[in-house]
């Protein structure tokens, strides 16, 4: 791979990165610390709804979020063709 490639494909990566951790930020703090109150006037399986976040909606996200990148970088590789 030249150092354009190189170069190209961690960009990618970097910026995938730091899209799911702005969304992991906003799911752990925002809907399970800051919006709480907004959110706990919905109800969910009997739950209020920003201590479902809290407790159990963000690990949910949390997994989504590993296929996401798992999903995200096997296309970004095969783009650079550097796939197994």
């Amino acid at each position: 791979m030249n150092k354009e490639a190189a170069e190209a494909y961690w960009k990618e990566n970097i910026s995938l990165i730091l899209k799911l951790l702005v969304v992991w930020f906003v799911v752990s703090y925002g809907c399970g610390i800051i919006f709480i109150d907004e959110l706990n006037a919905i109800t969910f399986g009997g739950f209020k709804l920003g201590f479902w976040f809290a407790q159990q909606g963000a690990i949910y996200v949390f997994l989504v979020l590993i296929f996401v990148y798992a999903k995200k970088m096997e296309a970004i590789e095969e783009k650079y063709d550097i796939h197994e």
